[in-house]
């Protein structure tokens, strides 16, 4: 590799796509010198954008199978230019997948000649893997009777969930593992009966907690540790709590919308901790646990995760050395940049789905492979370019003259942006819009700033059904919903006028009635979609800002003007001056503390 494109000192760059200045740091260009890439010309923040564009797993559409004929639901739209096989007929040996090869031409660039074999090659209609009575889950495996799940693991009896693994009999998760009998949860771990809460651990039969570890029936709390029969953190005696809890009315909707409005005024008087980093060493991010060396990391959890790691999102489980890795990458992934959804891997650059294979460059949905260069969906195949078969010494010769040929010939796309060596895959070549993927789920736009910005946008289909019952004319409790509610199209509040993916109108499955009776728990106003979109909200963003400590000082004797802190701490009356990376914007109205300070208030 040329050595122009290093240099060993910080270096300010500004980014191709947002215009917006980024450092590249001495680390940094000995990680890209290591695997032997220039470094980027995208910031972090819209590299992470770019990966998530070719990763959809909400837009879901009817389709048919274009080996056996089957009707299922399918990530690709009828009208998509791209062939979709069913789960069974992909995994068969009904097709060969090198009759789509192509000889690399020199003539035309090289992501043009990737795009073109995309079409070709045969599609998986849902990426769904060992999964039994759960037909409607994607980007899932080993589920069991689950539905509606997304990125999930090992579940069974889940509906309505994303990022959820090995968790039983919940509904309406989002990052959270093994737990039981849940329901609204957002980042909580070995929870038993835990309803509305966020950052929750091994907690039982509670409600509206936020940050609470080892906690039973406690409601609308924040900060507690090993605590039970509290109420909006004011301790009670058993008898107490069972007496004042039937008051709150959580089994009816209009209670349920007077409690949440109640608690969310509530936690904004308390203090947050800066950051969930949690047995983690010389790390910064959020979400993380056992994590070493890494920065600018999320979501990143596992016993061990991470270790050597940046810019890494959703990632864990053992995950080493590795850049830009991240939405399903880890176990024993080592040394990637700029991938997705791979596991079990070592070296894998630019890749979205590799599984147990080596050494690939620009691939999708490859698996079991090693040495592979701009290749889409290879099982057991080694020393492929553009999924035709060379020798060793002619893919070797080969592919250094394609790199070659990358930068001389870069693709340009609408926008003017310059994809060379060394650029994950052009976003307007992606299978996907700009608002079927999760990108908009997590970097939402408008129609028009999508546009604008050079996306491509779905406008809804037309959608034919008829509305049995409106949101706002559902029964305000449970106990006053009858069992013709199964089936009936109720037209979601939203009524398709907000952003968030809005399918306009859901239906009440079976067992879903059936957890909401056990539960004792009012029916949702909001589709499935709409729904995944609020607890989204409740998460801070994928970005760090450079905070000062909001502790003013001072115990119960000398009052603040924000929060009035229950014992003294380190620094006495004066303001703590601790400084910190957190995902909290400056604007945002929580009361934000450093690690010190928060462990005083709650521990």
């Amino acid at each position: 590799m040329d050595k122009r494109y290093f240099r060993m000192d910080n270096q300010t760059k500004n980014c191709q796509n947002c215009q917006k200045s980024f450092t590249i740091e001495p680390e940094d260009f000995d990680f890209y010198e290591k695997i032997k890439v220039p470094a980027p010309t995208f910031c972090p923040e819209c590299r992470l954008v770019r990966r998530m564009c070719v990763r959809n797993e909400r837009a879901l559409y009817k389709n048919r199978c274009g080996l056996c004929d089957k009707a299922t639901l399918s990530i690709y739209n009828a009208g998509s230019p791209f062939h979709i096989y069913c789960h069974d007929c992909w995994w068969s040996d009904k097709w060969d997948v090198m009759v789509y090869g192509a000889e690399y031409d020199f003539n035309q660039p090289f992501f043009n000649q990737w795009r073109n074999l995309l079409e070709k090659v045969p599609r998986l209609m849902l990426s769904a893997k060992d999964v039994v009575d759960s037909d409607y889950c994607n980007v899932s495996q080993n589920e069991k009777g689950c539905y509606l799940n997304t990125a999930s693991d090992h579940n069974e009896r889940v509906m309505f969930s994303n990022r959820a693994v090995r968790n039983k009999d919940s509904m309406d998760l989002y990052i959270g593992s093994n737990s039981e009998l849940c329901y609204d949860l957002v980042n909580c771990l070995q929870c038993y009966k835990l309803f509305f809460s966020h950052n929750c651990i091994q907690c039982r039969g509670s409600a509206f907690l936020l940050d609470c570890s080892n906690c039973s029936h406690c409601f609308g709390c924040i900060n507690l540790r090993n605590k039970q029969y509290c109420i909006f953190n004011q301790q009670y005696t058993k008898e107490e709590y069972q007496n004042k809890l039937p008051e709150l009315k959580i089994d009816s909707f209009v209670g349920l919308e007077k409690i949440k409005k109640q608690y969310n005024e509530f936690v904004l008087r308390h203090p947050r901790r800066f950051a969930t980093i949690i047995k983690s060493v010389n790390s910064t991010g959020d979400n993380m646990r056992n994590a070493k060396n890494c920065q600018f990391c999320f979501d990143v959890i596992g016993d061990p995760s991470a270790e050597d790691c940046k810019f890494a999102v959703w990632a864990g489980e053992t995950l080493r050395g590795s850049y830009d890795a991240g939405i399903g990458c880890g176990l024993k992934l080592e040394r990637a940049y700029e991938a997705t959804d791979s596991i079990q891997a070592e070296g894998i650059f630019f890749a979205s789905v590799a599984y147990t294979s080596m050494d690939l460059w620009y691939v999708m949905n490859c698996y079991s492979s090693s040495h592979l260069f701009a290749c889409i969906g290879l099982r057991n195949k080694q020393y492929c370019i553009l999924n035709k078969q060379y020798a060793k010494e002619d893919y070797e010769a080969l592919v250094p003259k394609i790199i070659q040929h990358m930068n001389d010939m870069p693709y340009v796309d609408r926008k003017g942006r310059v994809y060379k060596y060394g650029e994950f895959f052009p976003t307007e070549l992606s299978p996907f819009c700009y608002n079927e993927t999760i990108a908009q789920e997590y970097f939402p736009l408008t129609k028009e700033q999508a546009i604008e910005q050079g996306y491509s946008w779905k406008d809804p289909e037309p959608r034919n059904h008829k509305i049995d019952l409106i949101a706002d004319k559902l029964p305000d409790n449970i106990k006053d919903v009858s069992d013709d509610i199964v089936g009936k199209v109720i037209e979601c509040a939203h009524q398709g006028k907000c952003n968030e993916q809005c399918t306009e109108a859901f239906r009440i499955i079976p067992q879903e009635l059936q957890f909401y009776r056990r539960m004792n728990l009012p029916l949702p106003r909001l589709c499935p979609n709409c729904r995944h979109y609020q607890r989204l909200k409740q998460r801070n963003p994928l970005k760090l800002w450079t905070r000062k400590c909001q502790c003013q000082g001072g115990g119960k004797v000398c009052p603040s003007p924000i929060y009035q802190n229950t014992c003294q701490h380190e620094h006495g009356d004066k303001p703590c001056l601790n400084t910190f990376e957190t995902s909290y914007a400056p604007d945002r109205p929580e009361i934000v503390y450093c690690e010190q300070c928060y462990l005083r208030e709650v521990v």
